[in-house]
This record gives structure tokens, sequence and C-alpha cells, in this order.
């Protein structure tokens, strides 16, 4: 996938302005729906259950996030996701903390085993308590995790028959046969909360415009990386605060020469 696919698929998202049904945490939920509307997506937030199936059937996408889960969002999720599985829509999963508590990798481990999950997207740590190996976690936060992160990525996409996205300094993207490693991003994203999260719903947006899933979460995330760069430059000494609200209107403003710029992606042979 060259840089010209990235920005052809980032003006699909904005011609076609896919609708996201995110079941996502409280923290990020503001923050996630202004971020999908910058990007040219139309974001809907949908708990209950009484609706959620109904929604997450029409959508282009579904995204299930547990950063402050309860039993019944679970449910919810649950529900949503039996729903998209059912009408062809996308699973997109963040298991944020997986490995922090028993009750948050018991419950990643029910949604993989219960649902088809198209995508799913995580730092090392949590991918690597996903797919059954240890690794620490500090409350939802990665503190170490063991082990090559391409060779983590790829075994689990091969375990889990799922398009696994790892993020990071570097970022992994792999279906277990091909891996895409990803080189764009900034180091203020880890100061702003929700931006993994916000990432995660991205690459909704690009799998509702694109079948297949490998390009689409590479193609999200180096966009994504792009965009933060740039906020960053703009931004620069200024802080967390002033680069987060520039980051959204470096996601609306994204251009495809910028990206045919920036873009740093590698297929792995």
């Amino acid at each position: 996938m060259n840089n010209t696919k990235i920005a052809a698929l980032l003006h699909r998202v904005r011609e076609t302005n896919p609708l996201v049904h995110n079941i996502t945490n409280v923290v990020v939920t503001n923050f996630t729906a202004n971020g999908l509307l910058s990007l040219g997506a139309s974001p809907v937030m949908a708990y209950a259950a009484e609706e959620v199936a109904d929604m997450a059937k029409i959508a282009g996408a579904l995204v299930l996030n547990i950063g402050t889960l309860n039993e019944t969002e679970v449910n919810a999720m649950l529900l949503a996701g039996k729903a998209a599985n059912q009408h062809g829509v996308p699973v997109i999963f963040d298991p944020v903390g997986a490995g922090a508590t028993n009750y948050r990798t018991d419950t990643s481990a029910k949604i993989i085993r219960e649902l088809a999950v198209s995508v799913i997207r995580g730092n090392a740590a949590e991918i690597a308590n996903v797919a059954g190996e240890k690794s620490e976690i500090k409350g939802v936060d990665a503190v170490q995790a063991q082990g090559n992160v391409v060779e983590l990525a790829q075994s689990t996409a091969k375990k889990l028959n799922t398009v696994v996205v790892i993020t990071g300094k570097d970022d992994v993207i792999s279906d277990g046969s091909t891996t895409y490693i990803v080189r764009n991003g900034h180091a203020l994203l880890t100061k702003v909360t929700g931006a993994g999260c916000l990432l995660t719903s991205v690459i909704g947006a690009f799998a509702a415009v694109e079948h297949n899933l490998l390009e689409a979460s590479a193609a999200a995330v180096s966009a994504y990386g792009v965009a933060a760069e740039i906020a960053a430059a703009k931004t620069a000494g200024s802080g967390p605060g002033t680069f987060q609200i520039e980051f959204l209107n470096e996601l609306f403003l994204l251009s495809s020469n910028e990206i045919e710029q920036y873009s740093r992606i590698e297929k792995l042979g």
C-alpha cells in the first residue's frame, strides 16, 4: 500500500461520511465524537441495550472500548457486536487495560470469544494479555511488553483470526500474513487522554469504507500520525492542551499532499 492509497481512503471517508457506532468509555466520549467529526465521519454514541443492535446493524463500523467497563455496557457490547456480525458490519475492539485486572482480561476474552472481531487495537501490553501472554499493566497504561512487537502482532492476528494494530513509538499492523510498520505520530499523543481511543474509532471510520481491513487499519494509523506531527509542529512549546485542539484541526485540514509527503509506512517482506 502506498501513500496515494492512504490519501484516497481519507478522501473516501470524507466523501461517504460513514456512521461509526461507538460504545466507548466515559472519559473519551466527547473527544472521540469531535475527532470523528473533524475527520469527516459521523459518530454516534449509543449504549442502551434496547437500541444498540438496531444502531449497530445500520452503522458502517462498530467500535467497542472497555476503558470504563461495567456489566451493563458489556452486555450492550455483546448485543451490538452480534447484530454487527449478522449484518456484515466490521467490529473494532479496544481492550483498554487488559491485564490490569481479572475483570478487564476476562471481559476482553469474552468479547473475542463471542464475537467475530475485525480489528483489535491496543498497546503491546494489552495485546499480549489479550493473546494470553503476561505483560505488565499499570492502571490502563502499558508498563512493559516482553518480546518482539512484530512477532506479537503476527502471532495474535493468526491466533484470533483478526487484524491486530499495536501502537507505540512505531505502530505495527498485521493480519498474520502481511505486516505494515507505520512510523508516523508524535509523543504528545501520549499526553492527551483518549488519543489511543480516538485512533481506534478512526480505524473504524476507515474500515467502514474499505473492505481490506488490513489496509484500512494501516491507512488510518498513518493518516492519524501525520495529523499529529503537523499539529505538534504548529504548537511547538505550547503543551498538550494547545496540541489537542490543533490536532482536531489537523484531522479536519489534513490534505492528500500532506499524506503523500509525510506518511511513512513500510510493508515487511
